[in-house]
């Protein structure tokens, strides 16, 4: 078992993104319907939320469901969007209490009406709260996300906001959904896929990458603070060298 004791609390991530992968295959390999998984994995949610408190990580994303989603079963599709109406309806509460942000990212219109709801009035009862901001990529896509930044650059120079060559990163950076969010620091995927799958492509930059062959149901407190320890033991060099990295310290 991982204890907190393995970490340096001066050395945590101020940012975890998480691609919470294996709800279906844990729930089939028990004999379960895929629905079951994802209740499961609610449970790893709130963990995990319990953990990053804990530890004083400030932001928590969350990829919940992509754009790409759409194409799974129809059952399965709709269990989803009722399971995350009931977990924000259950979990509101203790969220205030505990100082959590809700926030999201993605084109949350053109999610059902009832889970619209649901996450307007929890993002509004929760807007003051600074301890930990959770943030809920839903009908998320990467490059959407990127490619409505483009447009957005576009309309500041036709509207004689911005000229082209004033175009940098920062800017590009704020015309993102994510535009108050720090880039992520650490991204975890579970469940023994090695890929990104059209998340976060422009702030995954310089991001650690961590890939777990744990399934999310199974991606508790032990295994995250494994991760975190993981993390802290990696050099982040940001093109430099190690020699340039010490003399920084």
């Amino acid at each position: 078992m991982s204890n907190i004791k393995n970490l340096d609390l001066q050395n945590i991530p101020r940012h975890v993104a998480f691609i919470m992968d294996g709800n279906g295959r844990w729930a089939k390999q028990k004999g379960q319907h895929r629905l079951f998984g994802h209740a499961a994995g609610v449970e790893s949610v709130k963990s995990v939320i319990q953990t990053a408190r804990e530890l004083g990580i400030s932001y928590l994303t969350l990829y919940a469901f992509s754009t790409e989603n759409w194409a799974r079963p129809n059952e399965e599709v709709e269990g989803l969007m009722q399971l995350l109406v009931e977990a924000i309806a259950n979990e509101v509460d203790e969220m205030h209490a505990n100082g959590v942000r809700l926030l999201t990212i993605g084109d949350i219109q053109g999610l059902p009406g009832n889970c619209r709801d649901s996450l307007r009035a929890a993002m509004s009862r929760t807007k003051d709260n600074t301890d930990l901001t959770l943030v809920l990529a839903l009908n998320y896509s990467a490059r959407q996300e990127i490619l409505s930044a483009v447009v957005s650059a576009h309309e500041l120079m036709k509207d004689n906001k911005m000229e082209i060559n004033e175009l940098n990163e920062d800017i590009f950076a704020s015309l993102l959904q994510t535009k108050d969010i720090p880039d992520p620091e650490l991204l975890i995927r579970t469940s023994g896929e090695c890929r990104i799958s059209n998340f976060l492509l422009w702030q995954l930059s310089y991001t650690e990458l961590l890939f777990t062959d744990t399934h999310w149901p199974d991606f508790r407190r032990d295994a995250f603070i494994a991760a975190l320890a993981d993390f802290q033991k990696r050099e982040r060099r940001f093109g430099l060298v190690s020699e340039q990295i010490q003399t920084t310290k």
